[in-house]
């Protein structure tokens, strides 16, 4: 699912890039016969009218929105009911990775327990790096200390990718035919892993090249990786991964 776009400055994520870029925002859904779950919720709905509460980073990002965007609508439009959600994992809390949070009422929030103290600190939520509005609605909370088999089985992994933000995640799911690495913004684009070029900032950007590595490792061993914020990727995957 692309729920809705942002374009901004490609100098922010791939250091040196000139010029700028429309980034597509994804949320998955994994359906398992244990129960579904949501790999980040994409930007919050309100973002469809009102870009007020994104304070500061309206400076840095133009949102390309529309109601139906949001997570609830393209959930209803799959059959899927928003209420029917077992777990929501967030790759990390930032506005654009958990926005539709509140859409999943009786989902469970799986995240890395670094992420979760970083997100209430209140100087970055004074920074505006982080803001509990987009996250913290009161749902159970799982706090993750590393890798963590989310059904039991090994087919769908949370794996600490930890480099953007101090306790970012990717999610590792496995198919009877594929692989894939849903890798969230500790790799922006194909061109961040092939050219190794990192943003220009970064909570810890010597753990983000380790990730990269790790990522390439998946990659040879047979893994699609699907990247973050690639508008080349995204929409040529179609929609249904199997």
């Amino acid at each position: 699912m692309t729920c809705g776009w942002l374009e901004g400055n490609l100098g922010m994520l791939f250091a040196g890039g000139q010029g700028r870029v429309r980034l597509p925002i994804p949320s998955v859904l994994v359906e398992h016969p244990k129960g579904k779950a949501v790999f980040d919720t994409g930007l919050h709905a309100d973002l469809a009218h009102d870009t007020s509460r994104l304070r500061s980073s309206q400076d840095l990002f133009d949102v390309h929105m529309v109601a139906g965007d949001a997570l609830g609508p393209q959930l209803e439009s799959l059959d899927v009911d928003p209420a029917g959600i077992d777990f929501v994992v967030n790759s990390h809390l930032h506005f654009d990775h958990c926005g539709g949070n509140a859409a999943l009422p009786n989902a469970t929030l799986v995240v890395q327990r670094p992420e979760w103290a970083a997100g209430h600190v209140d100087k970055l939520i004074a920074r505006d790096v982080y803001n509990p509005g987009d996250f913290d609605f009161g749902q159970p909370v799982n706090l993750l200390d590393g890798e963590h088999d989310l059904f039991g089985d090994g087919s769908v992994r949370c794996v600490p990718t930890y480099g953007h933000t101090a306790g970012h995640q990717s999610l590792v799911v496995r198919t009877d035919t594929a692989e894939y690495v849903f890798c969230g913004d500790t790799c922006y684009f194909r061109r961040t892993l092939e050219e190794n070029i990192l943003p220009s900032f970064g909570y810890d950007l010597e753990a983000q090249a380790r990730t990269l590595d790790w990522l390439r490792s998946m990659r040879s061993a047979g893994a699609t990786l699907i990247f973050g914020h690639d508008g080349e990727q995204w929409p040529s995957l179609g929609g249904e991964l199997a």
